[in-house]
């Protein structure tokens, strides 16, 4: 009766280092998998460098496939693998490539974070629609795109969706008609894409940096369509890309449905918000208009 009972409680141990062997096996043969579109430069070269030091397996996406290149040499031996691919985020059928490509390289996807995002700086009465057009491309369709191809991977391994947006999806900021367009359509689809999936598992994360550090003023159109080429703020008073991307990841491990960063300029703006629209319209008006060659005076 004894060795009966001892030759059971061997078999379930067996039984459960087995489990647990597959499960670990598994677990180191299947490092997780993040995809950051606009890895180029500014918060998502930053969020390259936080993951590649989880030893994460990385696809990035710019349009400039040299400087995706530098990144991937200046990581390598600390993320598990990094894929880099050149792709134009407004167009459909590279998102649909990209993601492609990245299935067949690494069979999953994990987390994708639609970072890619260019701004704008005219009035716009004086605007060429043009400029509209883009910064809808880019910043909204982009997010629309690299999301639905990237879907049934992200809910099948319950993973992570999540928009980079900014003040400018909560608020209306003068100057700025397509951007603040743009970044609330962003936090509309991202929201609804949640609530779609309340059942499923997936993970849906709306994160607005505030003012950071980044290139995007420099690189911001004109009514033209020209670049700006030189930031209008003091970027040294601002969050830097690491500040953020550290703040970014640690809400996509938490699994926050919200990140708004800064309290003036973010968390208070969007709370007065609420109660007081009008008094945030004058104090925002205000504030942009301070800046050196401002539109609107």
């Amino acid at each position: 009766m004894k060795r009966k009972w001892c030759a059971k409680v061997q078999k379930y141990e067996q039984n459960i280092n087995l489990l647990f062997s597959h499960i670990y096996g598994r677990w180191k043969m299947e490092p997780k998998v993040v995809v950051i579109t606009g890895a180029s430069s500014g918060i998502g070269r930053a969020l390259a460098q936080e993951y590649a030091k989880r030893g994460w397996c990385l696809a990035l996406l710019a349009r400039n496939l040299d400087k995706l290149l530098q990144l991937k040499n200046e990581l390598s031996e600390k993320a598990s693998k990094i894929l880099c691919l050149s792709t134009d985020v407004s167009k459909e059928e590279d998102c649909k490539e990209a993601i492609k490509e990245i299935i067949a390289t690494y069979g999953r996807i994990d987390v994708l974070i639609n970072n890619a995002g260019v701004s704008m700086r005219a009035l716009f009465k004086d605007v060429d629609l043009d400029v509209i057009r883009r910064l809808m491309d880019v910043n909204f369709w982009g997010t629309v795109y690299c999301t639905k191809y990237a879907l049934p991977s992200l809910l099948a391994n319950k993973g992570s969706v999540v928009g980079i947006v900014s003040i400018a999806a909560y608020i209306g900021l003068p100057g700025r008609t397509g951007y603040s367009a743009s970044k609330f359509a962003i936090r509309g689809f991202l929201e609804t894409l949640r609530t779609e999936n309340l059942r499923t598992g997936l993970h849906v994360l709306v994160a607005a940096p505030g003012f950071t550090a980044t290139n995007i003023r420099s690189t911001a159109l004109l009514a033209d369509g020209s670049q700006q080429g030189q930031s209008p703020r003091d970027e040294g008073k601002m969050m830097t890309a690491a500040q953020v991307a550290k703040k970014v990841v640690k809400a996509i491990d938490k699994r926050k449905k919200t990140l708004i960063l800064t309290f003036w300029e973010g968390k208070f703006t969007v709370f007065l918000q609420k109660f007081f629209p009008a008094l945030v319209e004058r104090l925002t008006f205000a504030h942009m208009a301070k800046e050196p060659d401002s539109p609107f005076k």
